[in-house]
């Protein structure tokens, strides 16, 4: 029998509380009447991070994902009227993506459905023992470890 793979099982743990925090949110969005997807959700926040709408290459490079992929998030998002295609001002054949009111409802909507998940998930954690676990996580995401393991 082969010994305990603990960085095996530590994944196993992070990839079982993501699926954990993913359906807490969705329930909570759900129960506000919100239809959104993940993806869609994603590029609504990020479209919400520039200080001017940005254009659809700029989203698909920062989601590493083909300008087509950003097409059809943009379609969903404008049927839904969060978001709406509008010409540059600069260069008309540029088309940029700005937030509608309903989008900066909608992405209220999913401020308060992550925090209400994220107080349901971490509730049986200590104050102490939740700024523990934020900075961990925050070695982790930021890939300080990575670094080191690369040489760098």
């Amino acid at each position: 029998m082969s010994a305990p793979d603990p960085d095996g099982l530590l994944a196993e743990q992070l990839l079982r509380l993501t699926r954990r925090l993913h359906r807490s949110q969705k329930r909570q969005l759900e129960s506000a009447d919100i239809a959104i997807t993940p993806a869609q959700s994603r590029l609504l926040r990020i479209v919400a991070h520039y200080d001017r709408p940005p254009r659809m290459a700029d989203l698909a490079e920062r989601l590493e994902v083909v300008p087509r992929a950003i097409t059809s998030l943009v379609d969903g998002l404008e049927a839904s009227g969060c978001v709406r295609r509008a010409p540059d001002p600069d260069n008309r054949r540029v088309i940029r993506i700005e937030l509608t009111d309903t989008g900066r409802a909608v992405l209220r909507a999913l401020r308060r459905a992550r925090r209400a998940a994220a107080e349901d998930i971490l509730a049986p954690l200590t104050a102490e023992e939740r700024a523990t676990l934020g900075g961990l996580l925050s070695t982790l995401v930021d890939g300080r470890g990575q670094a080191a393991a690369d040489g760098g």
